[in-house]
């Protein structure tokens, strides 16, 4: 199974957000911390707010924060919301498929039983989760704390 890059970068927009705690994030932010094209986020953060992930703020000084508390979100649940087809096969699809064997298939079973294992596994973690190194991922991502004044040099100390 491959999740869309949809669903990766719903993912990602969450992670990163998440790193900002309280603080608000834009999307050519974003672009810049992952090196990943502005219009895709843009479409992302669209969906991500319709399903209430995310509050967005207009305005010169406006961005976006998380919507719920990232214990709330779990990443199953993620991906159920921006996967358009978690068909695995054709016969997953409605109206069923062509397969010859599809009455007597025991595969089908067993593909079904192993997406559910999968969701199982992610519905186990929350976007809190994911943000467990959060220093890490906001020094990977260049994020820079709420209030924090990443343009200025930092105060030389004196011993």
């Amino acid at each position: 199974m491959r999740l869309t890059t949809f669903t990766d970068y719903c993912l990602r927009v969450l992670i990163y957000v998440g790193t900002k705690r309280d603080g608000l994030a834009t999307i050519d932010e974003i672009a810049d911390g992952y090196g990943i094209s502005r219009n895709h986020l843009m479409k992302v953060v669209s969906r991500l707010g319709q399903l209430g992930y995310l509050t967005t703020v207009r305005g010169k000084n406006g961005g976006m924060r998380l919507a719920r508390d990232p214990e709330r979100i779990t990443v199953g649940t993620v991906v159920r919301f921006t996967e358009e087809d978690l068909s695995l096969v054709e016969c997953f699809q409605g109206g069923g498929g062509r397969c010859r064997i599809e009455p007597a298939c025991v595969l089908r079973q067993a593909l079904g039983e192993a997406l559910e294992a999968f969701l199982s596994v992610l519905d186990g973690y929350t976007l809190a989760d994911l943000l467990e190194p959060r220093s890490e991922l906001s020094a990977l991502l260049r994020v820079a704390a709420p209030g924090h004044l990443a343009h200025l040099p930092a105060p030389e100390v004196s011993v």
